[in-house]
């Protein structure tokens, strides 16, 4: 039964949360505030996190961010009563997976709840045999799904580390931002590219990539992103 830690101040949606998630086979523990929510990861032991991105006392951003100190792979769903472009992007630079905007549909919320448990689960992206590919002082375990960075582990989000393996499976390739949302997102439909190039700022940070020369993930204007196996 998959363990969801909802942070959420407004009673209504909170009992409405925990309700619809509970009737779908989720055991929910619910905060009213961040420092509140904060305890209860470290006792609940969630699979992933649903934060208010507007809390009262601790700002959901610096809840996001205390989360990844703690956590640097548990899966967050920011959620936001605004689908204010800056707030987003904000929210997913702090660590957010993914997003949904309130009022939020029990079904809606399942689904990004499902997705983000596959990716936490570590399907593997593609095929091919399992293997371990070095690139310079980066190495990329598809079997363990784990990465290294000059033989240090580095700790990567699932939406981060699905990210890489799709990127990295084949290299050179150029991958269009709604390719990429439906590769690791699991967003068929027309989705938002504010997910991938917040993922993509992330995961360069986490790999040590020059901000103006990324070395690995390279962007390729007007059309998305590549992985450069130098």
């Amino acid at each position: 039964m998959p363990r969801v830690l909802l942070i959420e101040d407004d009673h209504a949606v909170r009992q409405g949360i925990t309700l619809a998630l509970c009737r779908g086979g989720h055991e929910v523990a619910a905060a009213v505030t961040g420092e509140d929510g904060l305890r209860l990861l470290r006792s609940f032991r969630p699979d992933v996190v649903v934060l208010d991105l507007m809390l009262p006392g601790v700002p959901g951003l610096d809840v996001c961010r205390g989360i990844r100190v703690l956590d640097p792979v548990l899966p967050i769903i920011m959620a936001t009563a605004r689908g204010d472009d800056e707030d987003i992007v904000v929210g997913l630079e702090a660590g957010a997976d993914d997003y949904v905007v309130k009022p939020v549909q029990a079904r809606v919320l399942g689904a990004r709840i499902r997705a983000v448990l596959r990716r936490a689960g570590g399907a593997p992206v593609g095929s091919g045999i399992p293997r371990i590919d070095t690139y310079g002082d980066l190495s990329i375990d598809r079997a363990g799904f784990s990465v290294t960075r000059q033989n240090v582990p580095v700790a990567l989000a699932p939406s981060e580390l699905r990210l890489l393996l799709t990127l990295s499976a084949s290299p050179g390739q150029v991958f269009s931002r709604q390719q990429l949302l439906e590769a690791v997102w699991e967003h068929s439909y027309h989705g938002d590219a504010r997910l991938v190039d917040a993922c993509v700022k992330r995961l360069r940070t986490k790999l040590g990539e020059p901000p103006r020369e990324p070395r690995y993930i390279q962007t390729v204007r007007g059309f998305g992103y590549r992985f450069a196996a130098q």
